[in-house]
């Protein structure tokens, strides 16, 4: 007997904590019935399992990691009930089904990770891995150098504050260019971060993960992971792990 979301993940379907999401939201059944609790195992020999009525099946074939630069006015997501595009507009000849790693927003650019692995997912993205992801973000006016510190040390965003960050001055003029190192991921945090503190964001572009960075690759462009980056990858949460420590 497995859990639900760890069998979810094995067969390229999400990551553990997207499989709990499509639990929450009633899309997950065993023999019929709708699942209701994060935690219930099935037997994936024996037990009918389906998303959104249709059959997981584990045998999902090699892995794939991927890398595409996502496009402005795109959605990190499979498909957009308002019509919007969707990254699914650049998977083109990518056989099977692939997931996400995390998100950028409607407006945000830069790298993306996605992967049928999901307990590769599970331990890149979960927040206690802390791995850092680093954004080139253009704001109204040039914050000054101690705004810059307070975000660096932390802000309080709806009752709980930020984890240490790094936003560093990169170029001047009448609108600031900021390099800005996360490692956390809530919610549209840079953008709210700025608002906070009077500096609305013009554009955020995500240009690392961990010591991967998007480099030269084209706006809408998608490639494999080399060998050398996905070991880099899978070696990201330990590295965060040891500088906490």
């Amino acid at each position: 007997m497995e859990r639900i979301n760890k069998l979810l993940a094995r067969a390229g379907v999400a990551s553990r904590r997207g499989a709990d999401e499509l639990i929450r939201a009633g899309r997950v059944t065993v023999n019929g019935s709708v699942v209701v609790e994060l935690g219930t195992r099935v037997d994936p020999a024996h037990d009918a399992l389906k998303v959104d009525g249709r059959r997981v099946h584990l045998e999902t074939g090699s892995r794939v990691y991927l890398m595409l630069h996502k496009p402005r006015e795109v959605v990190t997501t499979l498909s957009d009930p308002q019509g919007r595009p969707t990254i699914v507009d650049y998977l083109h000849g990518v056989r099977g089904r692939v997931f996400p790693l995390g998100r950028l927003d409607f407006l945000s650019e830069g790298l993306l990770l996605l992967t049928n692995d999901g307990d590769w997912a599970q331990a890149l993205m979960h927040p206690s891995s802390h791995v850092e992801k680093a954004y080139r973000v253009k704001v109204r006016g040039i914050p000054s150098p101690q705004t810059l510190a307070k975000l660096s040390q932390g802000i309080r965003l709806e009752g709980r504050r930020t984890a240490p960050a790094e936003f560093k001055l990169a170029r001047g003029g009448s609108h600031a260019w900021l390099e800005v190192t996360l490692r956390e991921g809530r919610n549209n945090q840079i953008r709210r971060m700025l608002e906070a503190v009077r500096h609305p964001v013009f554009r955020l572009k995500r240009v690392s993960i961990g010591k991967v960075g998007l480099g030269q690759l084209p706006a809408g462009r998608l490639r494999h992971l080399t060998t050398t980056e996905l070991k880099l990858l899978k070696g990201a949460p330990r590295d965060a792990a040891r500088r906490r420590n």
